[in-house]
């Protein structure tokens, strides 16, 4: 999960693994996806860019949160009081709910609150803390107090209080707070992160920690495991591949190409090297919109926009065309059912229902499709757009095309059959959500990254997500578009999706990311 949230990072360079002495091994643990949460997260990265004992150090819980974070429980104060953290590669601070909740912070009284006074090491520090997520601002105080991780006591350990969550970010998540993992260079308020803490006082014999993400855990299976300080070669197979950081900060690294059964993917898909991020805080992998979509286009996902409105085209149009002309758009779309009739036809800025890239998209299927007669229908500005989100917007503007066609003599058929076309530039450059058939995945390409010149293939059954309970699950693409802007990008975001099926190792010593297939 990256820090103030743009995202990013890892690295390799061939190399065999060393074995460490007594690292401290982190268990974690996994739950299934939820959509809401996930893309939340999303929002939030696009606006912030098993237990073991290896030699009685210690050993901390994780578990993965909806293929979508690892969390574990740590403790803080004396005697410690737990909290779930993720345990994020992507920002370098440490949160948690603190009792000094707002009452208005719904998010923070639904989960572990940290109590200063019931701690006998606690020091004050008071400064300022914020973190601005996609769905709202964190805000809090930073705080001094013991941190616990298994057997490990790191002392001094400055972290922030949050007495603000963004509830939508938050408020449904089964984790407490977030351990960053990064490097010191993107640690709001330049907080020293605990695994350099844990440095500093000479609590790991080497400056390393991995990750092994188990993707497919039984009950009572581990979802994962963190090893601060060494390496589990129970977790992986052959030696790791190595790729030194390009820019400290976030775990980045040269991703050397990405291709589709073979075939380069073209302008803006990595076919001449891009910059990428190893991000444990990310359950997809993230890169530019436009070669996102040429990725989905080539393992045959249709973009979830497309799809609901091709639905609601089929479902609502015909009706929809009897009354078109006897009262505005949103009245017509609140007859269906697709409006809140008690604001249809109330003049509204189509920013508050929508984003700004589907608001352009809606109207591209007006100018597209309806040559010279756009101009016919109000501004984007004007249009009576209730507040009940997408379906109202696209329904709105389905009727304002639908009018202009049935201006041109078009029968209903003719409408219906170029909007259903229409729908699918809906999605274009946009890197949106995209479902595929679950009953197509042995169909699906393979899909290639290499890395130092070492190729790390990609399995339908490891980028494809299934979510929904068994006659009910969606299968959802591992691939998502976020268009992030120099000097930071483009840039790659290579989550749990590919963290899942390698081994990873983050290197601070030596500055390397190392990846070997997992275990």
């Amino acid at each position: 999960m990256v820090s103030t949230r743009l995202v990013l990072a890892v690295a390799i360079l061939s190399f065999t693994v060393t074995i460490y002495a007594a690292p401290m091994t982190v268990r974690l643990r996994k739950l299934p996806m939820d959509h809401s949460v996930r893309q939340t997260i999303h929002s939030n990265k696009s606006q912030l860019l098993t237990t073991q004992d290896n030699g009685g150090e210690g050993m901390v819980p994780i578990t993965n949160f909806m293929d979508a974070q690892y969390y574990g429980e740590i403790g803080l104060g004396t005697p410690p009081q737990p909290f779930q953290v993720v345990f994020d590669t992507g920002s370098s601070n440490l949160w948690i709910p603190s009792s000094k909740c707002s009452y208005f912070s719904i998010a923070c009284y639904l989960h572990s609150q940290y109590n200063a006074e019931a701690s006998s090491t606690y020091l004050e520090d008071g400064r300022d803390f914020a973190i601005q997520y996609g769905s709202g601002a964190l805000t809090g105080f930073l705080s001094n107090d013991v941190l616990t991780l298994g057997d490990l006591k790191i002392e001094d350990q400055i972290f922030a209080e949050a007495v603000n969550e963004p509830a939508l970010a938050f408020i449904a998540a089964q984790f407490d707070g977030i351990l960053g993992l990064g490097f010191p260079e993107i640690a709001v308020n330049k907080v020293p992160p605990p695994f350099q803490q844990a440095l500093k006082q000479k609590l790991l014999d080497e400056p390393v920690f991995s990750f092994w993400l188990n993707r497919k855990v039984e009950d009572g299976e581990a979802g994962g495991e963190l090893v601060l300080g060494g390496v589990n070669k129970d977790h992986y197979k052959g030696e790791h591949v190595w790729a030194p950081i390009t820019r400290r900060g976030f775990w980045q690294f040269k991703l050397d190409s990405l291709e589709v059964e073979g075939v380069a993917l073209g302008k803006g898909s990595c076919e001449d090297g891009c910059q990428a991020i190893a991000d444990t805080g990310t359950s997809l992998m993230v890169g530019p919109p436009l070669a996102i979509d040429s990725i989905n286009k080539a393992i045959g996902a249709k973009p979830v926009l497309v799809q609901q409105c091709q639905q609601m085209v089929h479902d609502y149009v015909p009706e929809m065309i009897k009354i078109i002309n006897t009262m505005p758009p949103g009245a017509v779309c609140a007859t269906v059912g697709l409006c809140d009739s008690s604001s249809a036809g109330v003049a509204t800025d189509v920013k508050r229902s929508a984003g700004a890239h589907q608001t352009a998209a809606y109207r591209r299927l007006l100018e597209t499709y309806a040559p010279g007669h756009a101009a016919q229908s109000s501004t984007v500005g004007s249009w009576g757009m209730p507040s009940n989100g997408d379906a109202c917007q696209m329904c709105q503007f389905v009727v304002q095309y639908a009018k202009v066609a049935l201006a041109n003599n078009e029968t209903a058929a003719e409408i219906v059959d170029s909007l259903d076309t229409a729908c699918e530039s809906l999605s274009l450059g946009s890197g949106g959500e995209s479902l595929v058939d679950c009953a197509k995945l042995h169909t699906m390409p393979a899909i290639t990254l290499t890395i130092s010149g070492k190729e790390f293939v990609l399995t339908p059954e490891q980028y494809i997500l299934k979510v929904g309970a068994m006659g009910q699950e969606q299968c959802i693409s591992g691939f998502m578009g976020l268009e992030i802007p120099p000097p930071l990008g483009p840039l790659w975001i290579l989550g749990d999706v590919f963290l899942g099926p390698y081994h990873t190792v983050f290197d601070y010593g030596n500055e390397r990311v190392g990846f070997a297939e997992a275990a």
